[in-house]
């Protein structure tokens, strides 16, 4: 048994205590290992991944756990293992290097190897196997390697270095050439969307496909011009909604247990890869109820019952706040937990039911996952009644207690791994989900569960005016980063549309008063991704491109657009500018990239209509509801109860005592321009008419 010290015990991180145990001399990122490294001489290997992530698993039992592969390691390096999702500021920072030594896309596990000195990167990878296969050494034969490479090398090593040091400092740096948008870059957007568009699977591009929910909301944002053709509007909601349709029938979907895997590993959305991971299913959630308000599809309505029920029921904690993935795996095999054997489902379901649920999802031909069945509708409800000549109703019976058959059964088994971690950023985009799907399908429940998160992150995250990015196990840590700060800012916009709560927009402010003071480039314009006082790393990234997550830059750049025009607050709109310009080149260049962007630019080519409904609590909830009705994306609803006090001026010079007959005053304003008060039902009903889609049925 090697002796050595693992130093990782006390972490809040379930996945770097899913090392604790390791034979290698795992560290934390911090001054303990990074000066040990520079009293040894002694390179870093850096390995950064997340819980549920399957091929960090399968490197940690091949590698980590070997006593031989540790002892080589502990002999050569200072080991560092970081999680990417409490790091995020780590993890950016050595993909971008990685895919500057490689020019290669990174991912997880990301493998890297660090001077001691300055912590820069010399080499790098991802996954690398225990013995030589798919064209890649052996771990141990790399360690030796890069070893011997090191300390021969030096002098070639200082000079990558020095080159790859300029490149981090200047690849956030703007453009000497000064581009300015224009409204056809919306266009370009959309004509790109509509290339590479599945026409037969839904989607976009090949497999491995991810759901790019970001995609989509642009799809059905540019549906919603008033600028364009009938057929660009078609189209566009065509490749959207047939998108939204086929995931949702998708084995991605857990059509058991609800809410959505990560990706799917085939162009069919058919077999996913089976982690789950909430800022997926928040952004996912809030686009099918968005949805679900253009066409009232009972599908789009179910999913989202079943993706609201699943965070409930298992992501949400007893404080409150949502934890953060599902593992792949359970019991070491990944999808084990989700997957059914023939047999297995005849012997609980009747006949009736398995007489439907098994042409619904493809048991009546070959297994589609390593020997088992894994859900994914092969047949529709329509297909089936019309072959078995039974009611859409009696389906629907049947179907329902099957799926409650086999959850119950599901339910025995041992369950994937949790990663119980809370992290602010995901929440906030889960708050968002879970506001917009409780205005959009009229359920307090799901308002109530936002609410509880959100009281989370007030009372535990934030401190001292300043947020955490972390907490676990009672612990609040790690100074937040920019994404946290804008998907809390993002959210808090859209819960205060479900309920007037003054002490939320007062934190909102609060919250967009430090993105200004702490994470502004005050020369170039745009957001760090770290804070003014955040630990000193060997770049400070400035990312403007939307990846797993919309860009924080998007994000913050929509929201500020939108608080500035709710409190008439002209630092919030200018800061918001100043992103689109110092990011114009890049969106102008890439536009799938930057759809978060394209949305903030939106909102400032044609700002936001906002309706202030004040008035007698009982009366009110009528206007809400018929102003939440429907499909209008740059609306903004709050409903105000006469009887609230404390408003900000902006917002307090339109409140007053109703002189309405029907207890309710409407304020409507589009950008800093306010039309005259509308008093009643009927006027307003006009005015939403001409500003909304309706809804059709489906």
């Amino acid at each position: 048994m090697v002796e050595t010290k693992n130093h990782l015990a006390d972490q809040t991180s379930p996945y770097l205590l899913q090392h604790a145990d390791n034979p290698v001399e795992w560290y934390p990122w911090g001054e303990a290992a990074l000066k040990r490294a520079r009293e040894e001489n002694k390179p870093i290997l850096l390995s950064i991944g997340y819980s549920a992530c399957h091929w960090c698993h399968v490197m940690a039992h091949e590698s980590f756990e070997d006593e031989a592969t540790a002892k080589v390691m502990n002999d050569l390096y200072i080991n560092i293992k970081i999680d990417r999702e409490e790091r995020p500021d780590l993890d950016k920072i050595y993909q971008t290097a990685q895919y500057l030594l490689t020019q290669r896309s990174g991912g997880w596990p990301l493998t890297m190897f660090l001077t001691p000195e300055d912590q820069m990167p010399f080499f790098g990878g991802t996954y690398f196997p225990d013995e030589p296969r798919h064209g890649l050494p052996s771990f141990k034969e790399l360690l030796h390697h890069i070893s011997d490479f090191y300390q021969n090398r030096r002098e070639e090593i200082g000079t990558q270095n020095e080159s790859m040091n300029t490149a981090l400092q200047n690849i956030y740096q703007p453009s000497y050439t000064e581009v300015n948008l224009t409204p056809d870059i919306l266009d370009s957007c959309n004509q790109l969307l509509e290339q590479t568009f599945d026409a037969e699977h839904g989607g976009f591009g090949n497999a491995p496909k991810f759901p790019h929910p970001s995609h989509i909301e642009r799809l059905l944002r540019f549906y919603a011009q008033s600028k364009i053709t009938d057929i660009e509007k078609s189209r566009a909601l065509h490749a959207a909604i047939f998108s939204l349709e086929k995931m949702a029938a998708g084995g991605i979907y857990d059509h058991l247990g609800g809410g959505f895997s990560r990706y799917s590993v085939d162009q069919y959305w058919m077999i996913p890869h089976f982690e789950k991971m909430l800022y997926d299913n928040g952004p996912l959630l809030a686009l099918y109820a968005q949805a679900f308000s253009l066409n009232y599809s009972e599908q789009f309505k179910k999913t989202c019952e079943g993706t609201t029920e699943w965070l409930m029921r298992e992501m949400q904690s007893p404080e409150g706040g949502y934890y953060s993935t599902l593992d792949a795996d359970s019991e070491g095999v990944e999808g084990k937990f989700y997957v059914w054997d023939r047999a297995e489902i005849q012997s609980i379901l009747s006949t009736d039911e398995y007489a439907v649920f098994a042409p619904h999802f493809g048991f009546d031909g070959v297994a589609n996952f390593e020997g088992q069945y894994h859900l994914h509708v092969f047949k529709t409800e329509k297909q089936i009644c019309e072959d078995q000549s039974i009611s859409s109703v009696e389906f629907n019976k049947r179907l329902d207690s099957a799926k409650s058959k086999l959850f119950a059964l599901r339910e025995k088994r041992i369950k994937p791994g949790r990663d119980e971690k809370i992290l602010t950023s995901w929440n906030a985009l889960m708050i968002r989900g879970m506001a917009i799907a409780g205005r959009a399908l009229n359920n307090k429940e799901y308002i109530d569960s936002a609410d509880r998160a959100l009281d989370f992150i007030r009372n535990t995250m934030w401190e001292n005016q300043r947020l955490f990015a972390t907490y676990k196990d009672g612990k609040a840590h790690l100074g937040a980063y920019l994404d946290d700060y804008a998907n809390l800012l993002n959210a808090l916009l859209e819960i205060l549309q479900a309920r007037w709560n003054t002490k939320d927009l007062n934190w909102a402010c609060e919250i967009a008063d430090v993105i200004l003071e702490q994470f502004e480039d005050p020369e170039f314009g745009g957001f760090y991704f770290t804070s003014s006082d955040h630990e000193q790393l060997i770049q400070r990234p400035k990312t403007i491109s939307d990846d797993s997550t919309p860009s924080g830059n998007g994000i913050a750049a929509f929201a500020l657009t939108r608080l500035g025009y709710l409190l008439a607050e002209s630092k919030y709109i200018q800061a918001a500018k100043r992103v689109l310009k110092f990011a114009a080149q890049a969106i102008s260049q890439s536009p799938l990239g930057h759809t978060s962007l394209l949305n903030a630019f939106e909102e400032q080519l044609c700002p936001p209509q906002i309706i202030i409904l004040c008035g007698e609590k009982e009366a009110l909830t009528k206007w809400h509801e018929e102003c939440n009705h429907g499909y209008a994306p740059q609306r903004l609803v709050f409903s105000i109860d006469e009887d609230k006090k404390d408003l900000p001026d902006a917002v307090a010079e339109k409140k007053h005592k109703t002189s309405s007959t029907e207890g309710v005053t409407a304020y409507v304003c589009k950008g800093i321009k306010c039309d005259a008060p509308v008093e009643t039902f009927a006027e307003l009903q006009k005015i939403l008419a001409e500003t909304s889609i309706q809804p059709t049925t489906n």
